[in-house]
């Protein structure tokens, strides 16, 4: 189907939908899908026997199958300012943008990170979108999928099962149990398992120590497959996880075990890319989801490669602002694969720069002129950090019916005064029409010249000075403190020779520093730093800052409390 027939049936399809406000899942139920080998075919020109079907509405992309070294389609990075409670729609505006550029006659895609369900029953909600630019089915996105998370858990917790078997069976290796740093995992927050103690019970149920869960998407292996190139590298890095220490301090890893083969098994069908739509039946390839405040925030390597090599254009998005994502998804995800992004687009919402302003969220629909002057110092961090490394983003406001045209031209100027194009979206509440002027100027970039995009860091600066270049250039950091602990960690690190890897920041998304109600641009402050993870098999190490937890907790009260199936089974309460 050409470009203009696509659009008058998508237009017609969208004006059928639910008004804007309706329940997100309301508005995804209206839409009725393509079959997934039609999504396949008449978009990325994939025939049926290269897809692994998942029910009728989505599949695994046979990668075997599908040769995608006839094309090298450009990459669009879609990143945010801070983060707050009001929102920002970093996804939303990602499938928006996907959906735009179709409707103006490019061949676009969006690669997505998978949701977790600890954020789905937690506070966040899902990462399907919202309104109308949202990927269906959103149910099944949610809530499990097509597997992924569990095939990681279970590869990792066999990993646990192993190493607890080793030790209980004479440990021949000579682990010291008490420097075993490999912690289970589970997708859902829980956090009474932050610490545990395993073994208890009397010889026959094994060795007490000390350990722990993390979430799943802090859990190395998912930061494994979404670095992997293939299933053949996938087991390298596998086998390259240390796990612990010996008696004489020396790191063992998994292949020292003799793990590495069975988790590959468990993963293999994993590490397949997932194919679904969009409402507007665009392709939406939805692989992977380590978390960015925690992991390094970006979908697979395998995922978008094999969107570049289908589409034209491909947008895909790095989690939380752009202190924490993009500047994983540059100096870690780039670093590694040698992909680069040909634009970027920053997200910002008025609400939200009025939430950085000090503005309460319950007051967010006044006009607040001042607040937004004042919150708008996040931004221009945001801008002038994405310059840092080569990228001048466009920069789209999310617009929300409350926005008044007085704090809509304070974001304006802000933006031209920084040399940053910024253009109002609306595909929240009209789909990708609504996203045409965020499209073209994109597409304008991509026309241009290549941005010459820059890491943060060279390779052979130490860890320590790593962490304290993003801190000191992103985070407006005075320095970095690392406590006992941690400067044990990094001596041993370099030790082992491992200074060269990458960096990962884990810390608070909610602000420039390590605490979560420090808004705005603060500078001056500084990061500490408690614990270094070496994460070998991923290639990086994370430094884990101030209070932030790998194993999130729920709120008082969990959106868990509102889901549930209705006398149809159907379910409800879901977004």
């Amino acid at each position: 189907m050409n470009n203009q027939n696509n659009t008058v049936l998508v237009t017609e399809n969208m004006t059928a939908l639910p008004p804007p406000g309706a329940p997100d899942i309301e508005i995804a139920r209206a839409v009725k899908p393509w079959p997934i080998f039609e999504v396949a075919q008449r978009k990325l020109g994939v025939a049926a026997h290269a897809l692994i079907p998942f029910g009728h509405y989505k599949a695994k992309l046979d990668l075997s199958q599908i040769d995608t070294t006839s094309k090298v389609g450009k990459l669009v990075l879609v990143t945010a300012i801070t983060p707050t409670p009001a929102g920002e729609g970093k996804t939303t505006t990602s499938i928006g943008l996907a959906d735009a550029l179709n409707a103006i006659g490019v061949s676009a895609s969006v690669c997505l990170r998978e949701p977790s369900l600890g954020p789905c029953f937690g506070v966040k909600g899902g990462a399907a979108g919202g309104g109308r630019a949202q990927a269906i089915p959103m149910e099944d996105l949610n809530l499990h999928f097509n597997g992924d998370f569990h095939a990681i858990t279970s590869a990792h917790n066999l990993l646990a099962a192993l190493i607890d078997n080793h030790i209980h069976w004479g440990n021949e290796l000579n682990l010291d149990a008490r420097k075993v740093s490999w912690r289970r995992v589970m997708d859902m927050n829980d956090r009474a398992l932050r610490h545990t103690l395993v073994g208890l019970g009397g010889p026959a149920h094994g060795q007490p120590r000390e350990s722990g869960f993390d979430i799943t998407v802090a859990s190395e292996i998912m930061a494994i497959l979404c670095l992997a190139e293939d299933r053949k590298d996938l087991q390298r890095r596998l086998g390259n996880i240390i796990i612990g220490r010996d008696r004489d301090n020396k790191p063992v890893t998994a292949r020292d075990l003799g793990a590495e083969g069975a988790m590959t098994v468990l993963l293999k069908d994993a590490i397949q890319p997932n194919l679904i739509q969009t409402l507007e039946h665009n392709p939406a390839l939805i692989h992977g989801g380590p978390f960015a405040n925690i992991a390094h925030g970006c979908n697979s390597v395998m995922a978008t490669r094999t969107a570049m090599g289908l589409t034209d254009v491909v947008v895909t998005e790095a989690g939380f602002g752009a202190d924490l994502g993009a500047e994983k998804f540059i100096d870690i995800k780039c670093r590694i694969s040698g992909l680069k992004p040909d634009a970027a687009v920053l997200v910002c919402t008025v609400r939200a720069l009025k939430m950085q302003g000090g503005v309460a969220k319950d007051n967010l629909d006044s006009v607040d002129v001042d607040a937004v002057k004042l919150g708008s110092a996040n931004l221009t961090r945001h801008i002038e950090n994405m310059q840092k490394f080569g990228l001048t983003p466009v920069v789209a406001i999310n617009r929300f019916p409350t926005d008044d045209a007085k704090e809509l031209s304070v974001i304006k100027e802000v933006c031209l005064s920084l040399g940053a194009r910024v253009e109002e979206a609306l595909h929240w509440a009209e789909g990708g029409v609504g996203a045409k002027a965020v499209a073209e100027a994109v597409k304008a970039l991509l026309d241009g010249e290549a941005p010459n995009v820059q890491f943060l860091y060279e390779d052979d600066l130490p860890i320590d000075d790593k962490i304290r270049k993003v801190a000191t250039s992103l985070y407006g950091a005075e320095d970095v403190q690392f406590n006992i602990a941690a400067q044990k960690q990094l001596d041993e690190i370099h030790q082992l020779g491992y200074g060269h890897l990458p960096v990962c920041i884990a810390k608070t998304p909610y602000s420039f520093t390590s605490e979560p109600s420090e808004l705005g641009a603060p500078s001056g402050h500084i990061l500490p730093v408690r614990e270094l993870r070496l994460m070998a098999g991923a290639g990086f190490v994370v430094a884990i800052c101030g209070d932030v937890m790998t194993m999130p907790g729920l709120p008082r009260k969990p959106a868990a409390l509102s889901i549930s199936l209705d006398d149809d089974g159907e379910i409800v309460g879901l977004f």
